[in-house]
């Protein structure tokens, strides 16, 4: 069964109903002292435990939507089904799966609401692929726009997570359309996805021997959305925005890719890979790639451009204060940077639906320009 799918839920949730049954049935009878009243009692409570935090961390990741499969769980182990652009037939670089309204008011016509598309994609020069969400506002299919370039951004989930996160929780498509129907942004194409195309945490770097993962979002991903969908293809036309590690994936993309984004937020961001059981050995003994994956390193001498940053952190509950400061410090005088700072915040949801629609604003300000 899959680690998502109801039926193993409800089996692992019936499953403790009735270890907990059986424990109130049997429990006089394994009260004897001997050997083997024993040996039922430990293995009765050792299964009735497992049974519990199971069925907890099912529901936790049902609700917060942190793993998609066993895979994702079980991170160092990578299957064939999880190279997932390798599914795709030859030739083919979007594969739509399935569509669906965004949780908008009104009407269900795309006309009024707009569509958000779950694809597969498959980038040309890094041979990665994966799942995202597309949501294509109402404009995009209004009379009169059948030729019209839309902007577009890259939404990116932290790790572990998965990009329904960003409809479902984060509500991505509802700020989107709510900011273009204020006139507070304009009609803006996203491609939502988690920060990996592999089933472990790359950290948007292309790991030596290994998957591209960098090249995938720095340079494949445009370029596929763009030959699918009506959007611009200069980096004017495109930004990136994403939290944690998404969030330090997308000032990566910013600072080392700006001939492909314009623009780049990090919520709560971290500003260097973590290197552990989640990521494995992301450098290989490669210093000069360790050295490059810092954002805080040669800061200075990034080339003075037409690029814009907002980063995002918190007084209190948010680690990442004294490097978000650091980072607006020494960027400030080679690009555009903003940030906003809340008095009091957290590394989570909560946290970033209330930076998420003044971050959206700000990005549609730059995006075309």
């Amino acid at each position: 069964m899959s680690l998502m799918s109801n039926a193993f839920l409800v089996t692992i949730l019936l499953g403790t109903v009735l270890v907990f049954a059986a424990g109130v049935w049997l429990w006089p009878r394994l009260a004897r002292r001997s050997w083997r009243a024993v040996l039922g009692r430990v293995g009765l409570i050792l299964t009735a435990q497992v049974l519990v935090l199971a069925s907890v961390g099912l529901v936790a990741n049902r609700t917060f939507l942190l793993y998609a499969s066993w895979g994702d769980l079980f991170a160092g182990q990578k299957t064939e089904a999880s190279q997932q652009g390798g599914d795709l037939p030859g030739g083919v670089a979007v594969k739509v799966l399935g569509r669906q309204k965004p949780e908008v008011p009104g009407s269900a016509e795309p006309r009024s609401a707009g569509v958000v598309e779950k694809v597969m994609l498959k980038g040309e020069r890094s041979r990665q692929g994966g799942e995202a969400y597309v949501y294509l506002p109402p404009e995009y299919f209004q009379k009169g726009n059948e030729h019209r370039k839309f902007p577009a951004a890259v939404v990116l989930t932290g790790y572990p997570g998965m990009a329904e996160n960003l409809v479902r929780n984060l509500k991505y498509p509802r700020t989107a359309w709510t900011l273009a129907k204020e006139k507070k942004m304009p009609p803006t194409i996203l491609v939502m996805m988690r920060p990996t195309v592999v089933p472990f945490n790359s950290q948007c770097i292309d790991i030596p021997g290994g998957p591209a993962t960098e090249t995938f979002f720095g340079t494949d991903l445009p370029k596929t959305i763009a030959g699918a969908y009506r959007t611009g293809t200069q980096a004017r036309d495109w930004g990136i925005i994403g939290d944690s590690t998404g969030g330090y994936c997308a000032l990566k993309m910013g600072l080392q890719h700006q001939e492909t984004y314009s623009v780049a937020i990090g919520l709560s961001a971290d500003y260097k890979p973590e290197v552990d059981a989640q990521s494995g050995d992301l450098f290989h003994g490669d210093k000069k790639l360790e050295k490059r994956s810092d954002l805080m390193t040669n800061l200075e001498k990034l080339p003075k451009g037409k690029s814009s940053f907002l980063v995002t952190t918190s007084l209190i509950g948010e680690s990442n204060l004294k490097p978000t400061r650091e980072f607006v410090e020494k960027v400030k005088d080679r690009a555009n940077v903003s940030s906003i700072t809340l008095d009091s915040g957290g590394h989570g949801f909560n946290t970033w639906r209330r930076e998420i629609p003044p971050a959206m604003e700000w990005m549609g300000a730059r995006l075309g320009k």
